[in-house]
């Protein structure tokens, strides 16, 4: 009789939080898919504690965050595996606390571009660390940086997006 092979890894509860409950796990642009799942729940969490909800669950999705990225990363053996999606849902959340949220469907967009574009393009530091900061929190610290970028960014074109 052989052995059982064990739980799926997306059953395990690091692969869940990792791959945010399997959104990583869709097919074609997985970094896209969990920036776009960020947006319902970051209009849900604002709706229900304003922006210190927002920011609270982002703190704490980034340490589960690196928990999770850092399991899923170490049985997969890949550094930053594709379907690890967590750390884009927090990069999402923590990119519209810099002023999207004042401005509704247009500050979210404005924001979900912003943040694919500095997560894609990596510019330094979020490129040092998505090469040489190790494990779960490397996985999450690239995008945390190019949250601060978008952040910043989205700040700055408030103005813009107002008279859109």
């Amino acid at each position: 009789m052989s052995a059982s092979p064990g739980p799926a890894p997306h059953s395990r509860p690091a692969m869940l939080v990792a791959t945010f409950g399997g959104i990583g796990l869709l097919p074609g642009a997985p970094g896209t898919w969990g920036s776009l799942i960020a947006l319902p729940l970051a209009f849900a969490l604002m709706a229900l504690g304003g922006r210190a909800l927002l920011l609270a669950a982002a703190v704490a999705l980034f340490a589960a965050g690196c928990w999770a990225a850092g399991r899923y990363a170490s049985a997969t053996g890949v550094h930053d595996p594709g379907s690890v999606v967590v750390d884009e849902v927090a990069g999402q959340w923590l990119t519209l606390l810099g002023g999207g949220l004042a401005m509704g469907w247009r500050g979210f967009l404005m924001g979900f571009v912003l943040f694919r574009l500095f997560d894609i393009v990596k510019p330094w530091p979020v490129s040092l660390a998505d090469r040489r900061v190790p494990g779960g929190f490397g996985v999450m610290l690239d995008d945390g940086l190019a949250a601060i970028y978008a952040g910043i960014a989205l700040h700055l074109l408030l103005p813009l997006i107002a008279r859109l």
